[in-house]
């Protein structure tokens, strides 16, 4: 199993983030780059995946990609846009304000 199996779903990944995501820490070059790099680690995670698990995921702050098992001999592939912010605020930042 290799990237180039799952370039189609990948494709249209980039084409959703092009047209939809603003991300200001990474350039559609460097998306696509991490794209890549993500579904090779996906693909390590599900071939090496423990007996009984039927998953490999791989993620950063910006994508989660997950390959499931199926009945058939090629895994279906989820490709997922994370949420994040780089302005949100993290747990336990915040402090309490003054009192009289």
């Amino acid at each position: 199993m290799t990237v180039d199996e799952f370039q189609a779903e990948m494709a249209e990944a980039l084409k959703a983030y092009d047209r939809h995501i603003v991300c200001l820490e990474k350039t559609p070059e460097e998306a696509r780059a991490s794209l890549e790099s993500l579904m090779l680690k996906a693909i390590k995670a599900y071939q090496n995946r423990a007996p009984g698990l039927r998953h490999g995921i791989a993620l950063d702050r910006h994508l989660t990609i997950i390959l499931s098992q199926t009945n058939g001999e090629r895994p279906l592939c989820g490709i997922y846009f994370n949420l994040y912010s780089p302005y949100q605020k993290r747990p336990g930042n915040t402090a309490a304000p003054a009192g009289d």
